[in-house]
């Protein structure tokens, strides 16, 4: 099954690639592997998701589908880095998971389940990746979660 009809079973509209807010670019191609910078949840009207801490105003439901909301940005912009081209992505490699958390707030692999559950939907066999899941104090624009990715470029 194509990723494109993986996505529509899962009623996921890719949206345009987020745009970067700062000095860096939305992806690196070098050699055989492609690098995502983090990307942020954005809601389905195009808007930031609103600031929330996991541990305090966020529970591990609303923080995984924010992961979630990361992962689907990182397809977008992995369709965008191969030009639309699915079969240039031989798999995912790695996904390193920031949650915006309390403290005292322990259940960040949890809240990236998230982000890797939905890739390995969308993506079957070639989703299945090592992770990262780490907790920080904040993010930018106080958003909850923020998820990063590396793939692997197929020959």
């Amino acid at each position: 099954m194509s990723i494109e009809q993986r996505l529509a079973d899962l009623g996921v509209n890719l949206p345009s690639p987020a745009a970067p807010a700062a000095n860096y670019v939305p992806f690196v191609i070098t050699g055989h592997q492609l690098f995502i910078s983090g990307q942020v949840p954005f809601l389905a009207d195009g808007t930031l998701h609103p600031p929330a801490k996991l541990g305090d105003t966020m529970d591990v439901e609303g923080g995984r589908a924010a992961a979630k909301l990361c992962a689907i940005g990182i397809l977008a912009q992995a369709k965008a880095a191969t030009g639309g081209d699915w079969s240039k992505i031989g798999r995912l490699v790695k996904l390193v998971g920031f949650v915006n958390a309390t403290a005292d707030f322990g259940d960040q692999p949890a809240v990236i389940n998230g982000a890797s559950d939905f890739m390995v939907e969308a993506l079957g066999d070639q989703g299945r990746h090592a992770r990262s899941a780490v907790g920080v104090g904040s993010l930018p624009f106080g958003v909850p979660v923020e998820v990063e990715a590396i793939f692997e470029l197929a020959s």
